[in-house]
């Protein structure tokens, strides 16, 4: 079976999609099922995809300790991962608050990361939305046919009505395709994970910062942040995606993940 174990003993699931050389994949939520990703546009073509579920997410084992699920602790399992893997090195890609625990890592372990992919990253060391920016994006989708639901959207349902602010066109199709299941069903997950303290100081790795200019969800201003907090990262906001660019501009990702990488 697919499994590492953290320094804990927690055993951690993750499984390999593609060939070429090994890129490690943290997905958002936080603690999302890592399935939601797919084969990120097609990334699975020229990198082996590391596809790592977070503890007490997707098919990983859930702790006793609930601290342990904090971003900043889980850095520790990325290490684990790594040394499973018998990497001395690694590539990372993380999306939304993964990216939290991914440069968390590049900032404590800076000899490790090659590489870091931040796509639509949530902030640099906990959620640093601007809400205004956030609100001129949805209030942009104004004359779209869901919007008055999607923008008045509370309750249990919440979040699946306000599904269209997670992309830059939401059509029929979009909503078939939609799964939200794979969120992290756990109470107390959310809090826990943002319960951590980042490390201060910049990620010396080259970091490549991904945005989706109409990601009513967050917005751009976190990616922005992200990439004036680190030395050697590049921002781009891709113009025609939200919150998933491998999805919406699958070619245009993957071009620009693979030019960054590199061999």
């Amino acid at each position: 079976m697919p499994y590492y174990s953290a320094a804990d003993g927690l055993r951690l699931w993750y499984e390999v999609a593609g060939d070429g050389p090994p890129l490690l994949v943290l997905p958002g939520g936080p603690g999302m099922d890592v399935r939601y990703l797919g084969d990120l546009g097609g990334l699975s073509a020229v990198r082996g995809l590391v596809l790592a579920d977070a503890r007490a997410g997707g098919r990983s084992e859930v702790p006793e300790d609930r601290s342990t699920v904090s971003f900043t602790a889980q850095a520790d399992d990325l290490d684990a991962l790594r040394e499973h893997l018998g990497l001395d090195r690694v590539d990372i890609l993380a999306h939304s608050a993964g990216s939290l625990t991914a440069q968390e890592y590049a900032v404590r372990r800076p000899g490790r990361v090659r590489r870091l992919v931040l796509v639509t990253p949530i902030g640099r060391a906990g959620r640093d939305i601007d809400r205004a920016e956030v609100a001129a994006i949805r209030a942009a989708r104004a004359a779209e046919p869901w919007y008055p639901q999607a923008a008045d959207a509370t309750g249990p349902f919440a979040a699946a009505r306000m599904a269209p602010f997670h992309w830059h066109r939401w059509t029929p199709a979009r909503r078939r395709e939609y799964v939200p299941g794979h969120a992290n069903a756990l109470p107390w997950f959310r809090e826990a994970f943002y319960a951590g303290t980042a490390t201060p100081g910049p990620v010396l790795a080259p970091a490549l910062v991904l945005a989706g200019a109409s990601d009513g969800m967050i917005g751009t201003a976190p990616a922005r942040l992200v990439a004036g907090a680190h030395p050697y990262a590049h921002l781009e906001v891709m113009t025609e995606s939200g919150h998933r660019p491998w999805v919406e501009q699958p070619e245009q990702f993957v071009k620009l993940v693979e030019d960054f990488l590199g061999a």
